[in-house]
């Protein structure tokens, strides 16, 4: 599958797979200097990048993990979602989760984004849903092992 970018700043970084078999491409932060995410905060981080998502897919944005687990750094949204018809700036919203101030330095890797096809679903109002085992039970409803 071929996505066409745009680059709107002539430092940003093309995404990148870290591995053969990685299902999300690195997204790099474009700045000229680093920016400080004190902790508990959240920071807009800027890619320089504009993305052509094909029709019928979506460009999800997640955590990359090493972030996560060593410094605190996640979406503050947990998933952005990119449409196919969005044509702006990818930018993410970095939450600093942790006890300790962070700093985006420039070119450094800041999330992940997977591209992956959706269905779009036609809703219809119904009196009654189908009966099932669970009904309507709710949060740790099936158990926890």
């Amino acid at each position: 599958m071929q996505v066409r970018i745009k680059k709107l700043d002539p430092n940003a970084t093309i995404p990148t797979y870290g591995s053969e078999f990685s299902a999300g491409a690195d997204l790099y932060a474009c700045t000229e200097e680093a920016i400080l995410i004190p902790a508990g905060q959240t920071r807009m981080i800027h890619t320089g990048l504009a993305f052509e998502i094909p029709e019928g897919y979506v460009g999800l944005i997640y955590a990359r993990s090493s972030l996560g687990t060593k410094r605190g750094l996640a979406p503050a949204n947990k998933v952005g979602v990119i449409d196919a018809d969005y044509r702006g700036e990818v930018m993410v919203s970095l939450h600093n989760h942790s006890a300790d101030d962070q700093a985006i330095e420039p070119g450094e890797r800041i999330a992940q984004m997977v591209i992956a096809p959706f269905l779009k679903a036609e809703f219809s109002l119904s009196e009654d849903l189908s009966d099932t085992v669970r009904g309507a039970g709710g949060f740790g409803s099936t158990g926890t092992k």
